[in-house]
């Protein structure tokens, strides 16, 4: 599934739409198997942190085709960036520049960079995973106007004999399910691209879109096609240029949970049932270290006994709900609050769908519960990709 949606962004968008590129949001999920798989197809990367740039590096990923992304990005973080020769940085502070600027120095290159804006559109998402509107943490404010924090940091950045500045950088939120926001933002993005032409005569050469495109929940929903967002995303660029006069830049596009979502299923083995007067609760071994976002913004889910998947449906004899439940010592550490599945047992096995993104990259070692292994499956055929963590792994690193 991984494999075919990335072969479906070549055909719907790369192959469709010319001086386009795509990189894939590793914040979604990044082992070494995955970044090797992304290579393959012919991808980029965005990369966040030093640690996911060094993973993608150990894959043998090529570095030109990484992107340095991060609101908080650290002095060794953008040394380690820049002496890796990443194809870009994506600056989200000022300051960030010349941070650039020194190491570039440095090493003896001219680093290309963009600028993350944000363009004030408030997104139909939960609020902890809008990034697009005004006072956002991400990015600076799209203002262009003399004095303001972009144009100073485009006037830095252009001055500079070590600075490359190729364009901008937005993303608006995630688990979009339409394009009303994207093509909000594009409207607001191309104002600006206008105003730093005429004003500061800087042309945006490159503007990175972000992602952020929906992932059904329930497997039997049709998955939300990629031409859906791109087709509409690239007619309002290229609607918004003609009607300002501007050459349409290279597009950049980052999916990441839309490529991973779908294709992860989570196996638990129930612990216990407990029927309680208005809600049973199935307990199972794992919880919130292995998948936090129903504790973090009330990600939904859909699950199956895996050896009766179309068995019926159990009902609280009361009519309460059921619920199916981690083993942390905390009572939001939930996975489904309100579920609908078989009657289960002790021992019994449930698959959780829909857990490829944001569950193994956001997982914990709290209560000092493991991390469950990795598998990739392909043609009836399986591998391990991420071993299942052991005591020993728990305790590394630790001193009495």
């Amino acid at each position: 599934m991984i494999k075919a949606r990335c072969r479906e962004l070549s055909e719907t968008f790369l192959k469709r739409w010319e001086n386009t590129r795509v990189r894939y949001a590793g914040k979604a999920f990044l082992t070494r198997a995955i970044a090797k798989l992304i290579a393959d197809e012919g991808l980029g990367l965005d990369v966040v942190s030093m640690g996911e740039l060094y993973t993608a590096l150990s894959a043998d990923f090529p570095p030109e085709r990484i992107e340095m992304n991060g609101n908080a990005k650290s002095h060794k973080e953008i040394q380690y960036a820049i002496n890796s020769k990443v194809g870009r940085i994506i600056v989200d502070h000022p300051d960030e520049l010349k941070i650039i600027e020194n190491y570039a120095k440095e090493a003896g290159i001219v680093q290309k960079v963009t600028i993350r804006v944000a363009p004030g559109v408030d997104a139909h998402t939960h609020k902890y995973i809008a990034t697009g509107q005004t006072d956002s943490k991400f990015g600076v404010p799209a203002d262009y106007r003399e004095g303001s924090m972009l144009s100073e940091a485009v006037k830095y950045a252009v001055s500079s004999k070590y600075i490359n500045l190729r364009g901008l950088h937005f993303h608006v939120g995630s688990q979009l399910f339409d394009t009303d926001d994207y093509i909000k933002s594009i409207e607001k993005i191309s104002e600006l691209m206008k105003g730093l032409k005429d004003n500061l005569n800087f042309t945006v050469n490159e503007l990175n879109m972000g992602g952020g495109f929906g992932a059904v929940i329930n497997p039997k929903i049709p998955a939300m096609k990629s031409a859906f967002y791109t087709d509409a995303m690239m007619n309002a660029l290229i609607d918004n240029c003609k009607k300002y006069g501007l050459e349409i830049p290279r597009v950049v596009l980052e999916p990441g949970r839309w490529i991973v979502s779908e294709a992860g299923i989570t196996l638990y083995t129930v612990e216990n049932v407990r029927e309680l007067p208005e809600i049973t609760y199935i307990a199972v071994d794992g919880g919130m270290t292995d998948n936090p976002r129903f504790a973090l913004y009330q990600a939904e889910y859909n699950a199956v006994k895996v050896d009766d998947t179309d068995g019926a449906i159990y009902h609280h004899k009361s009519g309460g709900k059921v619920s199916i439940v981690g083993k942390c010592c905390e009572s939001g550490d939930i996975l489904i609050d309100d579920a609908e599945i078989q009657e289960v047992k002790a021992g019994d096995v449930i698959a959780l769908f829909n857990t490829g993104a944001y569950n193994f990259s956001m997982s914990s070692n709290y209560n000092c519960l493991p991390r469950p292994a990795v598998i990739f499956a392909e043609d009836g055929k399986s591998r391990i990709v991420c071993e299942r963590q052991s005591m020993k792994d728990l305790i590394r690193g630790q001193t009495l």
